[in-house]
């Protein structure tokens, strides 16, 4: 027989609702991992002669897709492109992915927080994975700069709402 303080209830939690289900907003990552990543160094061993500084080209790209009813998997492309007088000195491309719970969220918020919030959180492990896959490819460690998620959801945001002739507080549809 359990001890009065073995017994597990609802009682002392704020959030559960009259049937004993949890109604505070939560998210959070849930897991990371590199899903895909590819590195080449085409020019491998006369790149290790050339002498003139390669110009990087970095390009990311955001994406989210709903893998359960309160998970979504959000994959943070990176594609980077080191290039000289000569041809690529290396490229990496990298999908770095989280899954992430959202539960009791208001769509608009959930959204953000998918697009803007959950790549802030994943960028400094994938930059770690860049700068490895870099290092072993034989070159100096690439730190690519941070990024202000935030700053570039909140842009890409305005701009659809105007595209679509929208208020501030609608939500514009997704773009396929």
């Amino acid at each position: 027989m359990a001890d009065e303080g073995d017994v597990l209830t609802n009682l002392d939690n704020p959030g559960a609702g009259a049937n004993g289900a949890d109604t505070q907003p939560a998210a959070a990552i849930i897991t990371q991992y590199v899903k895909d990543l590819s590195v080449e160094n085409p020019n491998s061993p006369d790149v290790f002669q050339w002498t003139d500084q390669p110009k990087v080209d970095v390009q990311f790209n955001i994406g989210a897709d709903p893998v359960g009813e309160e998970v979504h998997e959000v994959t943070l492309k990176i594609k980077i492109a080191a290039t000289g007088e000569k041809g690529p000195y290396y490229m990496v491309e990298l999908d770095y992915c989280g899954l992430v719970g959202i539960r009791n969220i208001p769509e608009d918020q959930a959204h953000a927080f998918l697009y803007a919030e959950a790549p802030r959180i994943l960028f400094p492990f994938a930059r770690r994975v860049i700068a490895d896959a870099v290092r072993d490819a034989g070159f100096p460690p690439l730190l690519v700069d941070p990024i202000d998620f935030n700053r570039l959801y909140a842009q890409q945001l305005s701009q659809r709402r105007a595209e679509q002739g929208l208020g501030e507080g609608e939500m514009p549809k997704p773009q396929n």
